[in-house]
C-alpha cells in the first residue's frame, strides 16, 4: 500500500505552464514511435500473405505497423500505386514509405518504412522474401533496391 507523505514540503514542485508542441515536433515524435514499433518486429519471419507477429509479407508488415497506430493503409502493395502523397526522395522522413517494383513483374511489388532518412541512401525496414526471409533494415543504396525503386510516399 502507498503511504502519502505528510510533509507537503517534500513534494516535488511541478510547473503549471503547459508544454506546447508544434505540429512538426508532434509529428516527429509520432514518426519515431512508428519506426520504433516497426523495429521491435525485426527478425520476424517472412510469411507469404502474413500480417501478424507469426510472420509478414512486405505489405502485411506495413499494414500491421500502421494499424497499431489506427492509420488506415492498403493491405496489398498494388493498393499503394495511387495512395498517399508522392514526395521527392530527398525530402523523405522517418515513417514515409518507399515503393519498389516487383522483382518478377513490371508493377509495384514491394514496400518498406523509412527508418533513417538520407535521400537515396535512406534506410528502410521491410519484410523481405529474399535470402534473409525476415523483417530487416536495408539501405536504399543497395543496388537491388536502387534499380527497382519507384517512389516515396507520405501517409502521415
Amino acid at each position: 500500500m502507498y503511504d502519502k507523505p505528510n510533509d507537503l514540503e517534500s513534494q516535488p514542485e511541478f510547473s503549471k505552464e503547459e508544454t506546447i508542441f508544434t505540429a512538426e515536433q508532434t509529428n516527429y515524435t509520432f514518426r519515431d514511435s512508428i519506426v520504433e514499433y516497426g523495429m521491435n518486429l525485426l527478425g520476424t519471419p517472412y510469411v507469404t500473405a502474413g500480417n501478424g507477429k507469426e510472420g509478414f509479407d512486405c505489405s502485411g508488415y506495413i499494414y500491421f505497423v500502421f494499424q497499431h497506430f489506427d492509420i488506415e493503409v492498403p493491405r496489398s502493395t498494388a493498393g499503394y500505386e495511387n495512395f498517399g502523397t508522392e514526395i521527392p526522395i530527398e525530402k523523405v522522413r522517418k515513417g514515409d514509405l518507399l515503393l519498389f517494383l516487383s522483382p518478377t513483374r513490371d508493377a509495384i511489388g514491394h514496400i518498406g518504412i523509412v527508418s533513417a532518412a538520407n535521400g537515396n541512401e535512406s534506410d528502410f525496414i521491410h519484410a523481405t522474401s529474399g535470402s534473409e526471409m525476415k523483417v530487416v533494415i536495408t539501405s536504399l543504396s543497395n543496388e537491388g533496391y536502387t534499380r527497382r525503386f519507384v517512389k516515396a510516399i507520405r501517409v502521415l
